[in-house]
């Protein structure tokens, strides 16, 4: 008994013990919190003064070694990147003849361990992987030469097969690199500046592919493979009377697979959920007979042939065995892909939107503008400065009550970065949207020197800035802001368009909170079932099919909306590097991959989750649907859709607006310093 007695007491010592040790723990818990919050302020207010004294463009680093330098987490504005189209006609690219060069096995054999060794390269797929092998062409240099000078425009990725190279920033050495390995692979994806120098040690030998032929690899494959499955779709009975886009749906989320000689696809009997396309190769079928049936003939099924239809509907006992002939490559979709695919695509409508009493007052909109121009208003403040230009607050002379947002283009830098279509789909989209979330433009001017873009001044100022200051927003507020952009997005998408760059930066309040898009410099008008392949967006926000060229739509702006939910709820966006390169091999190693903070809720991470699919067709908002899905996501349950649109629900953060000319919500920006700029008289803009 006083052995028992004896454990007790020391149990109870033990529980003691671990009670202090937990007492311990959450007062240094709460310690860590209040120095956390302390941190959190004085960033905020650090980032408050680099925005406004010294704004930053992200670096860009294309060399295949870490970057030495520190990863600063500062909060400034981001610059928006955007390749220039493709050389390449999209109808002619399928006949298309690359020059390939003669190699040696072992040549063959290290630029494909090398590209598969890559942290950007080695996700592209093996067929790609095997052209670039055939299409890189040798080239030499001596010892001392420099192969890479930082600053330089690249067009150029290049594998080392012999010597050693030196890389440096700024005259400081990052590292050395030995022969098996690849650098400058950003400058493949856009036009862009070194951000390093390599020079040679030794003499030495590459391998090199230029952006063109890299692109026209990546975009032929992904055109071909699409064509083909849209083909083998359309001969299936039960899918012709499909519309274009659900087809096109459709085949993005074929997936292949492969069977030997002999293998089985299918047996009787067994219970399936899986629809068979054959797209090569040739397979058996056998029906095993029941006791009071003759045994029946095999039959052959090949290319353009399909099997397990019934799968789709609910029938799921097979009722043949099916097995490959020969090597056999079949297209497959399961029950469940298929019914989140096939069902209310485009069920938002444009009408939905432009009522009779909104057309008549766009009439009386477009008739008050028109007579309007230039000279009419006068710069009373300064809204945002860019490298495009500025955005100026201006009011109208003869009715002092009427402010506006002048956006204000140098015409030789659109040139300069051969912007001239994004600029004029800037026009066409925002003089043609009338949604309530969607800043509105309603006229634009133009001299020698410059375009201007008449907008709506909304005065309650940039999320961006919002967010900067409050650090992070918690879900109630979030949740506001991300309806409202999803309502911009759905208007959007029902007309054809993708907007390709959403960020904090490029949503703006209004005085009453609402949140509205700005800044349509990157989006498209592709119509449905349409893909387009330029490479655009903001490094953190861009989708994985943007990175590995592979064609995109409005599922890539479902991919942003994701990452805007995160990064408003925590300060930072889930996918950030020390250079754009580190944050795409980020994105493409997936959302799965990120460890959720805890003030993250396990609904909104769920969202977040599924609008951050890695493939397209399994992002919610791109699914039968629509935006319905998001909409009737749990994280919304309870929020009133219909108040928003109707403009009663109460914003959760409204600024104060003094009057029309008030811009105290806005950073203060230095006065407009700069020479002006060279007349450009090329005619490019005679139509804006």
């Amino acid at each position: 008994m006083g052995t028992l007695r004896d454990l007790q007491y020391a149990l109870q010592e033990k529980i003691e013990e671990l009670r202090q040790r937990d007492a311990l723990i959450d007062e240094l818990e709460l310690e860590l919190d209040q120095k956390d919050e302390l941190i959190q302020k004085l960033q905020t207010e650090l980032d408050k003064y680099r925005s406004v004294l010294r704004p930053v463009a992200p670096p860009a680093a294309d060399h295949g070694e870490p970057s030495a330098q520190t990863q600063e987490q500062q909060r400034t504005k981001r610059q928006a990147i955007s390749a220039e189209p493709t050389a390449v006609d999209l109808q002619d690219i399928s006949h298309v003849t690359l020059s390939s060069y003669s190699k040696s096995s072992q040549s063959k054999d290290l630029i494909k361990d090398a590209i598969l060794e890559n942290d950007f390269m080695k996700n592209l797929e093996m067929s790609q992987i095997q052209e670039i092998v055939d299409c890189m062409y040798p080239v030499e240099y001596s010892k001392d030469s420099c192969i890479i000078r930082e600053g330089d425009v690249g067009s150029m990725v290049y594998v080392m097969e012999e010597g050693k190279v030196e890389v440096t920033k700024e005259n400081v050495k990052l590292c050395t690199m030995a022969p098996g390995k690849v650098f400058g692979e950003l400058a493949i994806l856009y036009n862009c500046t070194r951000t390093a120098t390599v020079k040679a040690l030794s003499n030495i030998k590459l391998w090199a592919i230029d952006r063109q032929c890299f692109q026209t690899i990546m975009m032929r494959t992904g055109l071909i493979k699409h064509i083909e499955h849209m083909d083998l779709l359309r001969s299936v009975p039960s899918f012709q009377d499909l519309q274009e886009e659900a087809l096109s749906k459709l085949a993005d989320v074929l997936e292949e697979t492969h069977y030997e000689e002999g293998d089985y696809i299918v047996r009787q009997g067994a219970s399936g959920d899986t629809f068979f396309i054959i797209s090569k190769g040739k397979v058996r079928v056998t029906r095993e007979p029941s006791s009071d049936e003759e045994a029946a003939t095999p039959s052959f099924l090949s290319r353009g042939d399909w099997f397990g239809e019934k799968a789709l509907h609910g029938e799921d006992v097979r009722s043949a065995n099916v097995r490959a002939a020969e090597e056999v490559t079949c297209l497959v979709i399961d029950r469940d892909s298929f019914w989140q695919l096939i069902g209310g695509l485009q069920d938002v409508t444009v009408e939905e939107y432009e009522s009779a009493e909104v057309q008549a007052r766009l009439e009386a909109e477009a008739k008050f503008f028109a007579n309007l121009y230039r000279a009419d208003f006068s710069v009373r403040g300064t809204l945002g400065v860019g490298g495009f230009g500025r955005v100026e607050l201006v009011q109208l002379k003869n009715e002092e009550s009427r402010s506006f947002a002048m956006k204000i283009l140098k015409k030789q830098h659109i040139v300069d970065t051969r912007q001239q279509e994004h600029i004029r789909s800037e026009k066409q989209i925002m003089q043609e949207a009338h949604s309530d979330f969607i800043v509105r433009l309603y006229k634009t001017f133009r001299d020698s020197k410059y375009l201007y873009m008449l907008m709506e001044a909304c005065l309650g100022g940039e999320l961006w800035t919002i967010l900067r200051d409050r650090g992070s927003f918690d879900d109630a507020t979030t949740r506001f802001y991300t309806a409202c952009v999803l309502e911009a997005l759905a208007y959007l998408h029902c007309k054809g368009v993708i907007f390709r760059d959403l960020k904090p930066e490029n949503i703006i309040l209004n005085h009453r909170g609402y949140a509205k898009l700005v800044d349509f410099g990157f989006a498209k008008k592709i119509g449905f079932g349409k893909k387009t392949w330029t490479f655009c967006g903001t490094p953190e926000y861009v989708a994985p099919e943007i990175i590995l060229n592979k064609g995109h739509d409005s599922s890539a702006d479902y991919w942003s909306l994701g990452i805007l939910m995160y990064e408003l709820l925590t300060g930072t966006p889930p996918f950030s590097g020390a250079d754009p390169m580190q944050t795409y091999n980020f994105i493409l190693r997936g959302i799965d991959m990120i460890e959720f903070p805890k003030k993250i809720t396990k609904n909104a991470g769920t969202l977040i989750k599924k609008l951050c699919r890695d493939n397209p067709s399994e992002r919610l908002g791109n699914q039968k649907n629509g935006v319905r899905d998001i909409q009737k996501h749990k994280w919304f349950e309870g929020f009133n859709f219909e108040g928003l649109r109707k403009g009663t629900l109460t914003a959760p953060i409204v600024q104060n607006v003094s009057g029309p000319l008030d811009t105290s919500n806005f950073d203060s920006f230095p006065e407009d310093t700069e020479e002006e700029p060279p007349d450009e008289e090329s005619g490019w803009d005679a139509d804006f």
